[in-house]
């Protein structure tokens, strides 16, 4: 299903962050980032060093906020079965 996709700017997303009441370390779980540096990338202010939000990774964000548990690990499972690897740390 083909989409068009525009980022949330920086402002989008560190209001969200702010909505959420989430540490950059919080949100950068939620994205399944590697650290809360990489979280700043997507909120920096400056032109010079904004990094797009990509639609995959947008869409982890909102899949962990609006899904229930059972559903995230169905469609982990489904991925498994496509021959990811996948764990999830414990929090």
């Amino acid at each position: 299903m083909p989409i068009k996709y525009i980022p949330p700017t920086p402002v989008d997303l560190a209001t969200l962050k702010d909505e959420l009441q989430l540490t950059g370390k919080q949100m950068a779980d939620l994205a399944w980032l590697a650290g809360d540096q990489h979280w700043r990338k997507y909120t920096n202010p400056n032109p010079d060093n904004q990094r797009p939000m990509s639609a995959q990774m947008l869409f982890v964000m909102m899949a962990q906020l609006e899904l229930d548990s059972a559903t995230i690990e169905r469609v982990l499972n489904r991925m498994r079965k496509a021959g990811a690897t996948i764990t999830l740390d414990a929090q």
